[in-house]
């Protein structure tokens, strides 16, 4: 039987709040509301934003939201069909990695943003396993702007997770998170804010 559960804001950001298959750790005020302002400013200025452009059941959607890939050079991605060309790190890129790389002990050579103009954004259920991934490494994923409702969905019995993202918060996903558990960013109309979401990742460059 599917079970739904909602997390209360975790205090400790060294529990794992997956039940089994996984592990996924909170974080809250990482960065502080002045840094977060200055950080949902300077990364809309600096980098090139598009719509994204979807692969779904043959067709290609273009959804409202907006993505900009950020990377090391030869860090090409591709997901639902499309490759992404990596833009070069920014000054508030670079400070927000370090951080990121110091809560998730591990290395990142490359980051996804999405932005999400209100609470009619959002994102559908999805595991980021694409073949140029570092499946060992974990994924940090930064919260900046509104306060936003995150799911997880086990994809043998589905029962789900959910909690808030709050602004300024990291949630880090290790292995096997994303081989048996999808998330997604779930719509509200509530919410008329933005938000950037920073996914640190590790990709796996082409051979020479």
């Amino acid at each position: 039987m599917m079970q739904n559960h909602l997390f209360n804001m975790p205090t400790d950001c060294n529990l794992n709040l997956l039940p089994k298959d996984g592990r996924i750790y909170y974080q809250p005020g990482v960065f502080d509301e002045t840094q977060c302002n200055h950080f949902l400013t300077a990364l809309q200025d600096s980098l090139v934003w598009e719509q994204d452009r979807l692969l779904m059941f043959g067709r290609i959607v273009i959804t409202r939201r907006k993505v900009a890939w950020v990377g090391d050079p030869k860090c090409t991605y591709t997901y639902s069909g499309a490759q992404k060309n990596p833009q070069a790190w920014t000054p508030e890129l670079l400070l927000i990695k370090s951080k990121m790389e110091a809560i998730a002990q591990s290395e990142f050579n490359s980051c996804l943003l999405n932005l999400y103009y209100d609470g009619s954004d959002g994102m559908g259920w999805h595991s980021d396993n694409e073949e140029e991934l570092d499946a060992k490494a974990p994924i940090a994923s930064l919260s900046i702007g509104a306060r936003r409702k995150f799911a997880f969905r086990n994809k043998k019995d589905k029962e789900t997770l959910s909690l808030f993202l709050e602004n300024g918060s990291v949630l880090t996903m290790h292995t096997p998170t994303q081989k048996y558990w999808q998330h997604s960013l779930l719509k509200t109309k509530t919410v008329t804010a933005p938000r950037i979401n920073l996914t640190f990742r590790k990709i796996i460059p082409p051979h020479e």
